[in-house]
């Protein structure tokens, strides 16, 4: 059994309004913001923990490639590293 990856985001507290609205519920936060949808109020919540992470995740990767990219040792870094293997990169 494969081992899933140790998380690399702690606990966060963000504004969510969740809106119903031609038999769907959108899910928005006006401080990343971003949103997304589902038939219903379980789906919006759990596609919005999806896309959170997503997001996080892509902001993470453009600051650690903004960083290291610079030199061919941090473009070999990343290249060998950065996908999947995040905690490894940082050291968690």
């Amino acid at each position: 059994m494969e081992e899933k990856p140790k998380p690399i985001f702690k606990e966060i507290s963000l504004p969510i309004y969740f809106i119903e609205e031609n038999g769907q519920v959108t899910a928005h936060t006006p401080v990343l913001d971003l949103a997304t949808c589902g038939k219903d109020f379980d789906e919006a919540k759990n596609r919005f923990a999806e896309i959170v992470v997503i997001f996080l995740r892509n902001c993470l990767k453009w600051e650690l490639q903004k960083k290291f990219s610079r030199n061919a040792d941090g473009r070999r870094l990343i290249k060998n590293h950065l996908n999947g293997n995040l905690p490894e990169l940082l050291g968690n």
